[in-house]
């Protein structure tokens, strides 16, 4: 199994996944604002990685933190979760993470700081290993959705590379494929980071499943073709009222498949999903440089000068989405009903 991020001799290292898909290369990142460049800059990335990340960042600040006393080293706890809460606004589980770090500090404080920091350190470990369980059991809920033999198409990456292991939509196609299904994966290369064309196709390349990268504009024709029987994407957030924010294009993508009669399927952990955002309007959209879109490869394609709208996301209402895959198990509309539920809150009237 890809190994997308792990702590291991003092450190926290990932897979930069900007060098793939022609070069392996891991990343050592020695202190919290090394963790914090490498999600700013993409070398991690993918809402569950970066959830993790930032808390394997949290704990490496705190071990490193010079504090005397409990009121010096909450001062050093605030100042990291500051420096990591500001890398990528939109991923929901950067701040599920950054909340689970706090609450488990709150729940110690009153220990000896040494213990502290320990307790933090095994936090972080313990979320990776059940960020991989979660995917797994995704993966079993939603491999009965897709077709016993067919096509599916998916936006920008979901599997193994942005998560700590195994993926979630293509965790569910995993699952799918080693239960017997026959399955052919269509990736859209997923301008401007190519998440599918470098990401998404290298990973199943490796899995041997069978893929064919298409260039965005491509989904509506090879729809029209039949060839694709489901879509299915992640998420980095999912609203109270079941709109989702991903990979900028996945609107699009939505859009054709209800004009085609096509299911198209979310796959996200629980931690994804935001009850505290009623829909999609308020969830933050992150912008990114004008370089991305006008250079490729570090060749410039564009006219300089040109104005650029770079949106690393877009907002999917719930309309569009035919279920939700959990963790926790599957979910549909009424999803502002069917998401409390999982969450084990009262359905209000």
């Amino acid at each position: 199994m890809i190994k997308t991020l792990e702590w291991t001799d003092g450190c926290v290292r990932f897979i930069d996944q900007t060098k793939l898909p022609t070069e392996e290369i891991y990343v050592n990142c020695t202190t919290y604002h090394e963790v914090a460049d490498a999600i700013r800059s993409m070398v991690v990335r993918g809402a569950p990685a970066i959830g993790v990340a930032a808390a394997m960042g949290i704990a490496l600040g705190m071990r490193d933190s010079p504090a005397r006393n409990h009121s010096e080293l909450r001062r050093d706890f605030d100042e990291v979760c500051g420096v990591i809460g500001a890398t990528r606004p939109t991923a929901v589980n950067l701040f599920w993470a950054i909340r689970r770090m706090q609450q488990l500090l709150e729940s110690v404080s009153a220990q000896p700081i040494p213990q502290i920091k320990q307790r933090l350190i095994a936090e972080a470990q313990q979320m990776l290993v059940e960020d991989i369980a979660c995917n797994r059991a995704m993966g079993k809920h939603g491999a009965a959705l897709l077709p016993s033999r067919g096509g599916v198409l998916t936006h920008c990456n979901a599997g193994a590379l942005a998560t700590c292991g195994y993926g979630t939509a293509l965790g569910v196609v995993r699952s799918a494929v080693q239960s017997g299904k026959t399955l052919h994966v269509y990736a859209d290369e997923t301008r401007p980071f190519l998440q599918g064309s470098r990401l998404t196709a290298w990973e199943l390349m490796r899995d041997k499943i069978p893929t064919t990268v298409i260039s965005d504009n491509m989904a509506g024709t090879i729809m029209r073709q039949g060839k694709i029987d489901a879509v299915i994407v992640g998420a980095d957030r999912i609203a109270a009222n079941g709109d989702v924010a991903n990979k900028v294009g996945t609107y699009t993508v939505a859009i054709l498949a209800k004009e085609h009669g096509i299911p198209f399927y979310v796959a996200a952990p629980f931690s994804t999903i935001d009850l505290d955002t009623a829909d999609g309007s308020q969830i933050p959209i992150e912008q990114r440089a004008s370089n991305e879109v006008t250079h490729l490869a570090g060749k410039q394609i564009a006219p300089s000068g040109v104005k650029v709208e770079n949106p690393a996301f877009d907002v999917t209402p719930a309309r569009y989405v035919t279920a939700i895959i959990t963790e926790r198990g599957v979910v549909r509309e009424p999803y502002t009903d069917s998401l409390r539920e999982i969450a084990g809150l009262k359905i209000t009237a």
